[in-house]
Protein backbone atom coordinates (compact mmCIF):
# COMPACT_ATOMS: atom_id res chain seq x y z
CA UNK A 1 0.00 0.00 0.00
CA UNK A 2 2.96 2.37 1.01
CA UNK A 3 4.24 1.67 -2.51
CA UNK A 4 1.64 2.00 -4.48
CA UNK A 5 0.77 5.57 -2.85
CA UNK A 6 5.01 6.32 -3.58
CA UNK A 7 4.30 5.65 -7.19
CA UNK A 8 1.01 8.37 -7.27
CA UNK A 9 2.56 10.81 -5.28
CA UNK A 10 5.91 10.89 -7.93
CA UNK A 11 3.32 10.59 -10.61
CA UNK A 12 1.77 13.59 -9.39
CA UNK A 13 5.18 15.27 -8.97
CA UNK A 14 6.40 14.78 -11.99
CA UNK A 15 3.16 16.56 -13.37
CA UNK A 16 3.72 19.15 -11.49
CA UNK A 17 7.51 19.32 -13.12
CA UNK A 18 6.18 19.35 -16.23
CA UNK A 19 3.88 21.95 -15.44
CA UNK A 20 6.24 24.01 -13.60
CA UNK A 21 8.81 23.27 -16.08
CA UNK A 22 6.48 24.71 -19.15
CA UNK A 23 5.65 21.59 -21.11
CA UNK A 24 2.19 21.19 -22.55
CA UNK A 25 -0.13 18.54 -21.38
CA UNK A 26 -2.32 16.91 -24.32
CA UNK A 27 -5.63 18.28 -23.84
CA UNK A 28 -9.03 16.22 -25.22
CA UNK A 29 -9.39 17.39 -28.66
CA UNK A 30 -12.76 18.60 -29.88
CA UNK A 31 -14.20 17.54 -33.14
CA UNK A 32 -17.44 17.20 -34.95
CA UNK A 33 -19.49 14.38 -36.17
CA UNK A 34 -20.80 13.90 -39.68
CA UNK A 35 -24.49 14.91 -39.44
CA UNK A 36 -27.57 15.20 -41.83
CA UNK A 37 -30.93 16.20 -41.26
CA UNK A 38 -33.50 13.74 -42.59
CA UNK A 39 -35.88 14.44 -45.45
CA UNK A 40 -38.17 12.70 -47.28
CA UNK A 41 -37.46 11.55 -51.15
CA UNK A 42 -37.81 9.08 -53.88
CA UNK A 43 -36.04 6.04 -53.70
CA UNK A 44 -36.10 3.07 -56.71
CA UNK A 45 -35.64 -0.17 -54.47
CA UNK A 46 -34.95 -3.81 -56.03
CA UNK A 47 -37.53 -6.17 -54.02
CA UNK A 48 -36.78 -9.67 -54.14
CA UNK A 49 -39.31 -12.22 -54.26
CA UNK A 50 -39.13 -16.05 -54.14
CA UNK A 51 -39.61 -18.20 -57.43
CA UNK A 52 -40.50 -21.05 -58.86
CA UNK A 53 -39.94 -21.57 -62.69
CA UNK A 54 -42.15 -23.48 -64.93
CA UNK A 55 -42.42 -24.18 -68.54
CA UNK A 56 -44.36 -22.24 -70.36
CA UNK A 57 -46.07 -25.69 -72.12
CA UNK A 58 -45.44 -28.03 -69.64
CA UNK A 59 -47.31 -31.13 -71.04
CA UNK A 60 -47.96 -34.51 -69.86
CA UNK A 61 -47.42 -37.40 -71.87
CA UNK A 62 -49.62 -40.25 -71.37
CA UNK A 63 -50.84 -42.57 -73.66
CA UNK A 64 -54.40 -42.69 -75.49
CA UNK A 65 -54.46 -46.27 -75.94
CA UNK A 66 -53.51 -49.28 -74.08
CA UNK A 67 -50.79 -52.01 -74.55
CA UNK A 68 -47.27 -52.80 -73.84
CA UNK A 69 -44.28 -50.18 -74.08
CA UNK A 70 -42.08 -51.90 -76.53
CA UNK A 71 -39.62 -48.77 -76.66
CA UNK A 72 -38.63 -45.58 -75.48
CA UNK A 73 -36.67 -43.48 -77.55
CA UNK A 74 -35.61 -40.61 -75.56
CA UNK A 75 -33.50 -40.14 -71.85
CA UNK A 76 -34.51 -37.63 -69.62
CA UNK A 77 -32.90 -34.50 -69.75
CA UNK A 78 -33.19 -34.80 -72.89
CA UNK A 79 -33.82 -31.84 -75.56
CA UNK A 80 -36.57 -32.53 -77.94
CA UNK A 81 -38.24 -30.82 -80.78
CA UNK A 82 -41.84 -31.11 -81.26
CA UNK A 83 -43.58 -34.08 -83.38
CA UNK A 84 -40.55 -35.96 -82.01
CA UNK A 85 -40.86 -39.82 -81.38
CA UNK A 86 -40.97 -40.30 -77.58
CA UNK A 87 -42.49 -43.64 -76.94
CA UNK A 88 -43.62 -47.19 -79.14
CA UNK A 89 -46.83 -48.80 -77.92
CA UNK A 90 -47.16 -52.48 -79.16
CA UNK A 91 -49.30 -51.93 -82.30
CA UNK A 92 -49.80 -54.74 -83.65
CA UNK A 93 -53.58 -54.98 -82.46
CA UNK A 94 -53.99 -52.00 -83.63
CA UNK A 95 -52.50 -52.83 -86.81
CA UNK A 96 -54.91 -55.59 -87.15
CA UNK A 97 -57.89 -53.55 -86.41
CA UNK A 98 -56.97 -51.27 -89.02
CA UNK A 99 -56.48 -54.23 -91.47
CA UNK A 100 -60.15 -55.43 -90.66
CA UNK A 101 -61.89 -52.03 -91.01
CA UNK A 102 -60.00 -51.63 -93.95
CA UNK A 103 -61.86 -54.56 -95.37
CA UNK A 104 -64.97 -53.98 -94.18
CA UNK A 105 -65.06 -51.20 -96.29
CA UNK A 106 -64.20 -52.67 -99.30
CA UNK A 107 -67.03 -54.68 -98.97
CA UNK A 108 -69.43 -51.72 -97.68
CA UNK A 109 -68.09 -50.33 -101.12
CA UNK A 110 -68.63 -53.42 -103.28
CA UNK A 111 -72.03 -53.49 -101.69
CA UNK A 112 -72.56 -50.17 -103.08
CA UNK A 113 -71.54 -50.56 -106.13
CA UNK A 114 -74.26 -53.80 -106.94
CA UNK A 115 -76.94 -51.76 -105.09
CA UNK A 116 -76.10 -48.84 -107.63
CA UNK A 117 -76.08 -51.36 -110.33
CA UNK A 118 -79.49 -52.56 -109.69
CA UNK A 119 -80.85 -49.16 -108.91
CA UNK A 120 -79.34 -48.27 -112.38
CA UNK A 121 -81.26 -51.25 -113.91
CA UNK A 122 -84.52 -50.67 -112.06
CA UNK A 123 -84.79 -47.07 -113.23
CA UNK A 124 -84.36 -48.25 -116.91
CA UNK A 125 -87.05 -50.55 -116.67
CA UNK A 126 -89.53 -47.80 -114.69
CA UNK A 127 -88.42 -45.64 -117.55
CA UNK A 128 -89.87 -48.24 -120.65
CA UNK A 129 -93.25 -48.94 -118.57
CA UNK A 130 -93.71 -45.37 -118.02
CA UNK A 131 -93.41 -45.03 -121.94
CA UNK A 132 -94.85 -48.11 -122.89
CA UNK A 133 -97.89 -46.84 -120.36
CA UNK A 134 -98.35 -43.56 -122.19
CA UNK A 135 -98.95 -45.48 -125.11
CA UNK A 136 -101.85 -47.61 -123.74
CA UNK A 137 -99.35 -50.62 -124.18
CA UNK A 138 -98.88 -51.87 -120.56
CA UNK A 139 -101.34 -51.71 -117.92
CA UNK A 140 -101.11 -48.96 -114.34
CA UNK A 141 -100.30 -52.08 -112.16
CA UNK A 142 -97.11 -53.29 -114.16
CA UNK A 143 -95.73 -49.27 -114.39
CA UNK A 144 -96.24 -49.33 -110.51
CA UNK A 145 -94.53 -52.75 -110.21
CA UNK A 146 -91.34 -51.57 -111.62
CA UNK A 147 -91.84 -48.09 -109.91
CA UNK A 148 -91.61 -49.59 -106.49
CA UNK A 149 -89.02 -51.87 -107.31
CA UNK A 150 -87.00 -48.92 -108.21
CA UNK A 151 -87.79 -46.86 -105.07
CA UNK A 152 -86.57 -50.00 -103.58
CA UNK A 153 -83.37 -50.28 -105.33
CA UNK A 154 -82.39 -46.32 -104.10
CA UNK A 155 -83.05 -47.08 -100.88
CA UNK A 156 -80.86 -50.33 -100.83
CA UNK A 157 -78.56 -46.79 -102.62
CA UNK A 158 -78.92 -45.09 -99.32
CA UNK A 159 -78.21 -47.80 -96.87
CA UNK A 160 -75.25 -49.07 -98.76
CA UNK A 161 -74.10 -45.43 -98.80
CA UNK A 162 -74.05 -45.39 -95.28
CA UNK A 163 -72.78 -48.77 -94.47
CA UNK A 164 -69.77 -47.47 -96.59
CA UNK A 165 -69.49 -43.95 -94.15
CA UNK A 166 -69.43 -46.05 -90.88
CA UNK A 167 -66.61 -48.14 -92.81
CA UNK A 168 -64.61 -45.41 -93.43
CA UNK A 169 -65.26 -43.80 -90.09
CA UNK A 170 -64.09 -47.03 -88.70
CA UNK A 171 -60.85 -47.03 -90.56
CA UNK A 172 -59.91 -43.39 -89.26
CA UNK A 173 -60.30 -44.44 -85.57
CA UNK A 174 -58.24 -47.64 -86.64
CA UNK A 175 -55.61 -45.31 -88.19
CA UNK A 176 -55.94 -42.97 -85.11
CA UNK A 177 -55.60 -45.93 -82.35
CA UNK A 178 -52.62 -47.41 -84.87
CA UNK A 179 -50.88 -43.69 -84.63
CA UNK A 180 -51.73 -43.37 -80.79
CA UNK A 181 -49.12 -46.41 -80.77
CA UNK A 182 -46.39 -44.01 -81.30
CA UNK A 183 -46.01 -40.90 -78.53
CA UNK A 184 -45.00 -37.19 -80.06
CA UNK A 185 -43.82 -34.72 -78.31
CA UNK A 186 -46.49 -32.06 -78.62
CA UNK A 187 -43.89 -29.25 -78.12
CA UNK A 188 -40.26 -28.40 -78.00
CA UNK A 189 -38.82 -28.56 -74.65
CA UNK A 190 -36.90 -31.07 -72.17
CA UNK A 191 -37.73 -34.45 -71.20
CA UNK A 192 -38.66 -34.67 -67.73
CA UNK A 193 -38.36 -38.10 -65.52
CA UNK A 194 -39.64 -40.81 -67.20
CA UNK A 195 -41.94 -42.82 -65.04
CA UNK A 196 -42.18 -46.25 -66.87
CA UNK A 197 -39.75 -48.83 -68.69
CA UNK A 198 -39.78 -51.09 -71.84
CA UNK A 199 -42.00 -53.91 -71.41
CA UNK A 200 -44.48 -52.14 -68.43
CA UNK A 201 -48.10 -52.17 -69.52
CA UNK A 202 -49.22 -48.73 -69.82
CA UNK A 203 -53.25 -47.19 -70.22
CA UNK A 204 -54.38 -44.09 -70.58
CA UNK A 205 -54.45 -43.67 -66.57
CA UNK A 206 -50.00 -44.13 -67.27
CA UNK A 207 -48.52 -40.51 -66.90
CA UNK A 208 -45.48 -41.66 -68.17
CA UNK A 209 -43.63 -38.15 -68.33
CA UNK A 210 -43.49 -34.53 -68.52
CA UNK A 211 -41.86 -32.39 -71.26
CA UNK A 212 -41.48 -29.06 -70.37
CA UNK A 213 -41.35 -26.51 -73.13
CA UNK A 214 -38.57 -24.19 -72.38
CA UNK A 215 -38.41 -21.86 -74.82
CA UNK A 216 -40.47 -19.34 -72.67
CA UNK A 217 -39.65 -20.09 -69.20
CA UNK A 218 -42.43 -18.73 -66.42
CA UNK A 219 -41.37 -17.57 -62.88
CA UNK A 220 -44.45 -17.44 -60.29
CA UNK A 221 -43.91 -15.80 -56.90
CA UNK A 222 -46.48 -14.34 -54.61
CA UNK A 223 -46.82 -9.85 -54.10
CA UNK A 224 -47.03 -9.75 -50.44
CA UNK A 225 -50.43 -7.56 -49.34
CA UNK A 226 -48.01 -4.68 -47.64
CA UNK A 227 -47.26 -4.16 -52.05
CA UNK A 228 -50.77 -4.36 -53.46
CA UNK A 229 -52.04 -1.04 -52.32
CA UNK A 230 -50.07 0.18 -55.98
CA UNK A 231 -51.49 -2.30 -57.77
CA UNK A 232 -55.01 -1.85 -56.71
CA UNK A 233 -54.47 1.84 -57.29
CA UNK A 234 -53.97 1.24 -60.99
CA UNK A 235 -57.81 0.52 -61.75
CA UNK A 236 -60.68 -2.38 -61.55
CA UNK A 237 -60.72 -2.70 -64.80
CA UNK A 238 -58.80 -5.32 -67.53
CA UNK A 239 -57.16 -2.65 -69.41
CA UNK A 240 -56.48 -0.68 -66.28
CA UNK A 241 -54.47 -3.97 -64.95
CA UNK A 242 -52.51 -4.43 -68.35
CA UNK A 243 -51.87 -0.80 -68.60
CA UNK A 244 -50.14 -1.27 -64.94
CA UNK A 245 -47.90 -4.80 -65.75
CA UNK A 246 -47.33 -2.70 -68.69
CA UNK A 247 -45.76 0.34 -66.83
CA UNK A 248 -43.45 -2.12 -64.53
CA UNK A 249 -39.75 -2.25 -65.26
CA UNK A 250 -37.79 -5.69 -66.01
CA UNK A 251 -37.44 -8.53 -63.54
CA UNK A 252 -33.96 -9.61 -62.89
CA UNK A 253 -33.96 -14.16 -62.27
CA UNK A 254 -31.07 -14.98 -59.42
CA UNK A 255 -30.19 -18.43 -59.33
CA UNK A 256 -29.96 -20.54 -55.85
CA UNK A 257 -26.49 -20.15 -55.96
CA UNK A 258 -26.29 -16.15 -56.23
CA UNK A 259 -25.54 -15.99 -59.99
CA UNK A 260 -28.07 -13.85 -62.19
CA UNK A 261 -29.73 -15.19 -65.31
CA UNK A 262 -28.54 -13.33 -68.27
CA UNK A 263 -31.74 -12.44 -69.68
CA UNK A 264 -34.48 -10.16 -68.54
CA UNK A 265 -37.80 -10.64 -67.90
CA UNK A 266 -41.29 -9.03 -67.72
CA UNK A 267 -44.49 -9.47 -65.14
CA UNK A 268 -47.37 -10.56 -67.61
CA UNK A 269 -49.78 -12.09 -65.36
CA UNK A 270 -51.20 -10.21 -61.65
CA UNK A 271 -54.20 -12.51 -60.80
CA UNK A 272 -57.34 -11.61 -60.11
CA UNK A 273 -57.81 -12.52 -56.55
CA UNK A 274 -55.62 -12.04 -53.32
CA UNK A 275 -55.23 -15.67 -51.48
CA UNK A 276 -57.14 -15.16 -48.22
CA UNK A 277 -54.14 -17.46 -46.05
CA UNK A 278 -51.47 -15.57 -46.83
CA UNK A 279 -53.29 -11.70 -48.22
CA UNK A 280 -50.79 -12.19 -51.36
CA UNK A 281 -51.11 -11.80 -54.91
CA UNK A 282 -49.69 -14.40 -57.59
CA UNK A 283 -47.55 -13.20 -60.09
CA UNK A 284 -46.29 -14.48 -62.81
CA UNK A 285 -42.60 -13.37 -65.05
CA UNK A 286 -41.74 -14.43 -68.67
CA UNK A 287 -38.23 -15.07 -69.55
CA UNK A 288 -36.65 -16.14 -72.45
CA UNK A 289 -34.65 -19.12 -72.72
CA UNK A 290 -32.91 -19.40 -76.03
CA UNK A 291 -30.05 -21.42 -74.57
CA UNK A 292 -32.35 -23.95 -72.73
CA UNK A 293 -30.51 -22.49 -69.57
CA UNK A 294 -33.83 -22.64 -67.30
CA UNK A 295 -35.41 -25.55 -66.42
CA UNK A 296 -39.11 -26.35 -64.59
CA UNK A 297 -38.66 -26.61 -60.90
CA UNK A 298 -36.03 -24.34 -60.69
CA UNK A 299 -36.22 -22.11 -57.41
CA UNK A 300 -34.62 -19.04 -56.95
CA UNK A 301 -35.23 -15.48 -56.93
CA UNK A 302 -37.02 -12.78 -59.07
CA UNK A 303 -36.03 -8.92 -58.53
CA UNK A 304 -38.35 -6.78 -58.89
CA UNK A 305 -37.17 -2.38 -58.78
CA UNK A 306 -40.37 -0.74 -56.83
CA UNK A 307 -40.10 2.94 -56.61
CA UNK A 308 -40.85 4.64 -53.31
CA UNK A 309 -41.92 7.84 -53.48
CA UNK A 310 -41.67 10.28 -50.39
CA UNK A 311 -39.82 7.92 -47.72
CA UNK A 312 -37.25 8.78 -45.35
CA UNK A 313 -33.84 7.77 -46.58
CA UNK A 314 -30.66 7.56 -44.47
CA UNK A 315 -27.08 6.26 -45.06
CA UNK A 316 -26.60 2.30 -43.21
CA UNK A 317 -23.78 3.78 -41.48
CA UNK A 318 -26.12 5.86 -38.96
CA UNK A 319 -27.67 2.94 -37.91
CA UNK A 320 -26.30 1.23 -34.67
CA UNK A 321 -26.68 -2.40 -33.66
CA UNK A 322 -27.98 -3.07 -30.30
CA UNK A 323 -29.07 -6.69 -29.68
CA UNK A 324 -32.27 -6.80 -31.63
CA UNK A 325 -33.30 -2.91 -31.73
CA UNK A 326 -31.27 -0.26 -34.31
CA UNK A 327 -30.91 3.05 -32.95
CA UNK A 328 -29.88 6.43 -34.63
CA UNK A 329 -28.27 9.14 -32.58
CA UNK A 330 -30.42 12.38 -33.08
CA UNK A 331 -28.70 15.74 -32.27
CA UNK A 332 -30.59 17.45 -29.64
CA UNK A 333 -30.48 21.78 -29.52
CA UNK A 334 -27.36 21.58 -27.51
CA UNK A 335 -25.80 19.74 -29.78
CA UNK A 336 -26.02 16.70 -27.44
CA UNK A 337 -27.17 13.05 -28.79
CA UNK A 338 -29.73 10.96 -27.44
CA UNK A 339 -30.38 7.22 -29.06
CA UNK A 340 -33.64 6.85 -30.80
CA UNK A 341 -35.07 3.31 -31.72
CA UNK A 342 -35.94 3.35 -35.44
CA UNK A 343 -37.52 0.39 -37.65
CA UNK A 344 -36.01 0.11 -41.13
CA UNK A 345 -36.19 -1.21 -44.58
CA UNK A 346 -33.17 -2.07 -46.46
CA UNK A 347 -33.09 0.03 -49.71
CA UNK A 348 -31.34 -2.76 -51.72
CA UNK A 349 -28.28 -0.50 -52.90
CA UNK A 350 -26.15 -1.72 -50.32
CA UNK A 351 -25.74 2.00 -48.51
CA UNK A 352 -28.98 2.89 -47.93
CA UNK A 353 -32.19 2.38 -45.15
CA UNK A 354 -35.61 3.52 -45.44
CA UNK A 355 -36.81 4.67 -42.39
CA UNK A 356 -40.47 3.47 -41.31
CA UNK A 357 -41.18 4.33 -37.96
CA UNK A 358 -38.75 6.49 -35.17
CA UNK A 359 -37.61 9.74 -36.84
CA UNK A 360 -39.30 12.76 -38.43
CA UNK A 361 -38.43 14.85 -41.34
CA UNK A 362 -35.81 17.72 -39.70
CA UNK A 363 -34.67 15.47 -36.71
CA UNK A 364 -30.96 15.90 -37.40
CA UNK A 365 -28.79 12.54 -36.86
CA UNK A 366 -25.37 11.50 -36.79
CA UNK A 367 -23.97 9.36 -39.78
CA UNK A 368 -20.43 8.81 -39.71
CA UNK A 369 -18.95 7.76 -36.75
CA UNK A 370 -22.13 6.82 -35.30
CA UNK A 371 -20.75 3.34 -33.35
CA UNK A 372 -18.34 6.12 -31.15
CA UNK A 373 -21.15 8.16 -29.87
CA UNK A 374 -22.51 8.23 -26.12
CA UNK A 375 -25.71 8.70 -25.26
CA UNK A 376 -25.46 12.61 -23.81
CA UNK A 377 -22.29 13.04 -25.50
CA UNK A 378 -22.12 16.64 -27.70
CA UNK A 379 -21.05 15.97 -31.40
CA UNK A 380 -21.38 19.55 -32.44
CA UNK A 381 -18.68 22.29 -32.02
CA UNK A 382 -18.23 25.92 -33.09
CA UNK A 383 -15.41 26.00 -35.92
CA UNK A 384 -12.59 27.68 -34.36
CA UNK A 385 -11.38 31.01 -36.38
CA UNK A 386 -9.02 30.33 -38.89
CA UNK A 387 -5.56 32.82 -38.32
CA UNK A 388 -4.15 34.99 -41.08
Amino acid sequence: MKKVMTWALALSAMAGGLVSCGVDVPKEKESSFETITVKKSDIEMPVKFSAKMKGQSDVTISPQVSGQLMRICVTEGQQVSRGQVLFVIDSRNAQHDLQSAQANLQAAQANLQAAQAQANSAKLEYDSNKNLYDKKIVSSYTLENSQNTYRQAMAAVSQAKASVSQAQSAVSRAKVNLGFCTLTSPVAGVVGEIGVRAGDQVSPMTQMTIVSGNRQMEAWFSLPESMLEEAASSGATRQDRENYIDSLPDVTFIMKNGTEYIHKGRVTTLTGMVDAATGSLSCKALFPNPDGLLYSGVQGTVVLPFNFKDVMVIPQNAIVRLQDKSLVYKVKPDSTVTAIVVTTTDAGNGKDVIITSGLEVGNRIVTEGANNVQEGQRVLFPEAPKKD
